[in-house]
């Protein structure tokens, strides 16, 4: 059993701005897979299928970022998951835009959605954030991270999601060794 789940706010008004970038990396994973988020439950969309007799699922939490640990907690309690058969993925502000890091565990860091996940969850889940860089100094860290990404960034944001993707199913092959993955994706330099 592996979960992946990608963080974001559900709505079309939404759809396209740095917060949902968890959204659309498993958005595109669904796609490549040939798998869709047909089902529902515990306050999530959730696509479903199986590789070498391993059930994955693939979520996108609906409670709105900051509540994402309720639907996380729902959906480990439903799968009987332990934390390292989960994969959280999110933005990160604190990367440069275009990179990756995933890691094991670590505190939530400015990130909302992950604030919840830990409250709920603690600190030992896995999780894989996706940089988006931060804003311009003058524009506000809430009204950055819910813009759209700008046009200048959708080519970079393309082969982020695609990144994202290849790091997600090394993830899967490896049956979760988070150090792994951690070794061919992670940028160096942190």
């Amino acid at each position: 059993m592996i979960i992946i789940i990608g963080l974001g706010n559900p709505g079309l008004e939404y759809r396209k701005t740095y917060h949902n970038i968890g959204f659309r990396c498993v958005d595109k994973l669904a796609e490549s897979l040939g798998v869709t988020f047909k089902h529902k439950y515990c306050n999530a969309k959730a696509a479903e299928y199986y590789l070498n007799g391993e059930k994955i699922v693939i979520a996108k939490p609906q409670t709105y970022m900051n509540l994402s640990g309720d639907s996380v907690k729902q959906l480990a309690a439903k799968f009987k998951a332990q934390n390292s058969e989960i994969l959280i993925v999110y933005d990160d502000i604190d990367l440069p835009f275009g990179s990756i890091r995933i890691r094991s565990e670590g505190s939530a860091g400015t990130h909302n959605g992950m604030k919840s996940i830990v409250a709920n969850m603690g600190k030992n889940i896995p999780r894989l954030r996706a940089g988006i860089g931060r804003g311009p100094e003058d524009v506000p860290l809430f009204s950055y991270v819910l813009s759209r990404v700008s046009k200048d960034k959708a080519l970079q944001e393309d082969k982020l999601t695609d990144t994202v993707c290849a790091a997600i199913n090394y993830y899967i092959e490896t049956k979760c060794d988070i150090e792994k993955v951690g070794q061919r994706f992670n940028e160096k330099g942190e």
